[in-house]
């Protein structure tokens, strides 16, 4: 994923600023609690596609 777009991309749903994943297969949204998944390092940002983040997910810090 490349930095520069990963510094301007945000969820779309709260606005809130998006981080890669540990092993890089998703943007985090903390603050909305959903995970967008990446396919062939493109970003796929619909939300009908995020996954909700569990409790434990939710309290990691990152």
């Amino acid at each position: 994923m490349n930095k520069a777009l990963l510094e301007i991309l945000v969820c779309p749903v709260t606005k809130a600023p998006l981080t890669l994943s540990e092993d890089g297969t998703e943007l985090i949204s903390k603050v909305g609690g959903m995970a967008y998944p990446l396919r062939d390092g493109i970003p796929v940002l619909l939300e009908t596609e995020a996954r909700t983040l569990s409790s434990e997910e939710r309290l990691e810090e990152k």
